[in-house]
């Protein structure tokens, strides 16, 4: 392919910034005379193009140096959690981990969260109504009535905690340990504690013995093997 010949001005200049010929000297060369004798005395016109409509959002000229890291939509459908076939209301279970590990507690229902609604009761044990994960309890044989027991209102969002915004410390503060308040319990959930262990311990009143099972701490002893005992 050949290559275009260079570009030859009409008006070379002489100078830079001064061409060889007049403004007047260039219309005639030009032919714009006879073109404005064809329009009637006037050059022609043509109408401006329709621009192209300027989109919506103008897409950005620099992009950030880290990628910025977008929430994932979350498709699945929360499921409830199976419960153990030996877990049904009344059921006894031993905890295995956590503040009261090996106390018996009666089990109530299940919550929506999957996590198992407990109690001791607190007058017998000293355990409260509180949640349990499933995987950590062993389920006895031992029944007890729970039939009297209204444990309704009782769901995930009864046991949230309310956050607390941290206080900045001035500089007199500083040096100073900070006094932890003790959280004190509210009267309300003192009085839903008694709703349910009312009812509750007139069941197990009722059956002898129970009671001191429930006070007991499960403990393995010396030559005690887990995988031969009997719940």
């Amino acid at each position: 392919m050949a290559p275009k010949a260079p570009r030859v001005s009409r008006n070379p200049d002489l100078i830079r910034g001064v061409g060889k010929y007049s403004r007047s000297k260039m219309y005639h060369k030009r032919g714009l005379w006879a073109i404005k004798a064809k329009n009637g005395g006037a050059l022609p016109r043509h109408d401006a193009k329709p621009q192209a409509e300027a989109p919506a959002v103008k897409p950005p000229k620099f992009y950030p140096a880290d990628d910025v890291k977008k929430p994932l939509v979350n498709k699945r459908k929360a499921r409830l959690t199976k419960l153990r076939a030996s877990i049904t209301p009344g059921t006894v279970l031993i905890i295995l981990a956590g503040r009261f590990k090996g106390k018996r507690v009666v089990f109530l229902k299940q919550l929506p969260s999957g996590l198992l609604l407990v109690t001791g009761p607190f007058k017998i044990n000293g355990v409260p109504l509180r949640r349990v994960n499933q995987s950590y309890v062993i389920a006895t044989s031992t029944k007890v009535d729970v039939s009297g027991v209204n444990a309704d209102k009782f769901d995930d969002k009864y046991f949230s905690k309310e956050v607390q915004k941290k206080k900045k410390k001035g500089e007199g503060e500083f040096f100073e340990a900070e006094k932890e308040e003790k959280s004190v319990l509210p009267a309300e959930k003192k009085d839903d504690q008694k709703a349910v262990d009312t009812p509750l311990l007139k069941s197990i009143e009722g059956v002898p013995e129970l009671k001191a099972y429930l006070a007991a701490r499960f403990s393995l002893k010396a030559g005690m093997k887990p995988h031969e005992l009997v719940f």
